[in-house]
């Protein structure tokens, strides 16, 4: 196909397959061109450590794409994707056994923060009932205001405060650690905007579509988008890096999920002096250092109800987190950092072999650096689960640099794609009334430097390939998703339970 495609896509993270899956459900011929040995990006899962351990590679917990437009419409479960939900959504482990712990249900979550339950549930409650539309409002182009609705109102009167102002509400270490670590997610000072609506948000996911992890791996979600692909006659080329647009075969569209600096280098001198000035202002933020861990057994957390978490917030009360993300931000390595960990044995045990374990975690680091911080993150779980390092059989380490030399997107090891700055969230890469199209013809981007941002959502990618449609094939009614590239259900999926208030 690779000489009469009608569009190309380059790149073939979670966006570039769902820009793929797009234009493939309108009935177009497309070519995927990925440089690594597989599809996926940052959301595979791969034998990192050991025989039988099977790690994520980046992307692990997964609220966003269970309240993501896009893959409620593509239909995971008719695929054989299947979530596995663990008892508790996330937990904020605390010196001396204690843990800030949030399940699906307000009610109960807030029932175990003593004198902050009532603020709480004043703050969670409103936007739980409404989730959705938070979701869908936060999840588009963020180029027009949103129906009202009063979740939505909360969000507007609160979301643009940093994690600092809503912390404010509690006087609980458990109440203000859970902020913390939700907003850490950042990678911002907590005392910046718009922490404190990241905060919100993902803390709201956790009381709607939970923070669940696919089972079998973050590789299945992918490897579900690339099937529907060449299901529907779209070809999928792997191991190929691109070094110039002008090595790409002719096609009529071209969506690029690539960094804005990949961009600048794929585009040479056919970009116009301001767009290019634009694109080369782009900030990205700081890097990570990931550890994978197999284990001999589950990790043995000081607190009972963090042991059954899918999620983890390592670092301590607000104020220990927030001067850690301050030294970050500096350009300096905290001793004692914050970390973020995902043990999937809580909800998918399949993926260590019988009585063994795998632990997934980061924190954060300058950008680019190349210093290995696994001493100074096993110090900060071993702090809340004394005899952990007992437990390792072994260990992969990605440093910052590392992280971006194996997936160009990630510049400086930065997995967000971009800094989360109040005015670069709605406004990347360049402020443009359309942040997709390129003054390059038919030529567009689709990665996680676009509206709506990081995540595991695929909404940058369908948006862009819906302007595309558009623009330049005149196809304005959005193509049936769910039908592209169907095949027979290989694996039963759980269906998804209703908000817990």
């Amino acid at each position: 196909m690779s000489g009469d495609a009608d569009a190309v896509v380059v790149g073939s993270g979670p966006n570039g397959l769902a820009a793929a899956v797009t234009l493939a459900a309108a009935g177009l011929r497309v070519l995927v061109i990925e440089g690594a040995a597989g599809t996926g990006g940052g959301c595979r899962t791969e034998e990192l450590t050991l025989p039988g351990f099977r790690h994520d590679v980046c992307a692990a917990g997964h609220p966003l794409a269970v309240a993501s437009p896009f893959f409620r419409r593509f239909g995971l479960a008719a695929r054989g994707v299947r979530f596995a939900r663990p008892p508790v959504e996330f937990a904020h482990p605390l010196d001396g056994g204690r843990a800030g712990i949030v399940t699906r249900s307000v009610a109960q979550t807030a029932a175990r923060l003593g004198p902050d339950a009532g603020s709480y549930q004043r703050l969670m409650l409103p936007l739980a009932a409404g989730g959705d539309d938070v979701a869908d409002a936060i999840l588009s182009s963020l180029r027009r205001p949103p129906r009202y609705s009063r979740a939505l109102a909360v969000f507007a009167r609160y979301g643009l405060l940093p994690a600092r102002g809503i912390a404010r509400r509690f006087r609980t270490d458990e109440a203000r650690g859970l902020v913390a670590g939700v907003a850490a997610h950042t990678m911002r000072p907590l005392g910046l905007p718009p922490t404190g609506g990241v905060a919100l948000l993902l803390t709201m996911l956790a009381h709607t579509t939970g923070w669940p992890l696919v089972a079998g791996g973050s590789g299945r979600l992918t490897e579900a988008m690339t099937s529907a692909i060449t299901a529907a006659g779209g070809q999928v080329e792997t191991g190929r890096w691109v070094r110039s647009l002008a090595e790409l075969p002719p096609a009529r569209a071209l969506l690029l999920d690539v960094a804005p600096r990949s961009f600048l280098a794929l585009a040479g001198e056919a970009l116009p002096e301001g767009y290019h000035r634009a694109l080369s202002r782009f900030r990205y933020g700081p890097g990570v250092c990931k550890v994978d861990f197999a284990l001999a057994g589950p990790v043995p957390w000081a607190n009972a109800d963090a042991r059954r978490a899918g999620t983890l917030h390592l670092g301590g009360t607000f104020e220990q987190i927030a001067a850690a993300e301050s030294a970050v931000a500096s350009g300096r390595h905290p001793e004692a950092p914050y970390v973020l960990v995902v043990q999937p044995g809580a909800a998918d045990p399949d993926r260590a072999p019988p009585g063994q374990d795998t632990l997934w975690a980061y924190c954060h680091v300058p950008a680019g650096s190349a210093t290995d911080m696994t001493a100074r993150i096993e110090a900060q779980i071993e702090r809340f689960a004394p005899g952990f390092r007992d437990l390792v059989l072994a260990r992969a380490v990605r440093t910052a640099a590392g992280t971006e030399a194996r997936n160009p997107n990630y510049v400086g090891g930065d997995i967000a794609s971009g800094s989360q700055t109040l005015w670069q969230v709605p406004l990347r890469p360049a402020a443009r009334w359309n942040p997709y199209r390129t003054p390059i013809a038919g030529t567009y981007l689709c990665s996680a430097s676009t509206p709506p941002g990081p995540g595991v959502h695929g909404r940058c990618g369908e948006l862009a390939a819906l302007a595309a449609l558009r623009e330049v094939f005149g196809i304005r009614e959005a193509p049936d998703i769910g039908a592209v590239g169907l095949r027979p259900v290989t694996r039963p999926a759980a269906p998804l339970a209703p908000p817990q208030v």
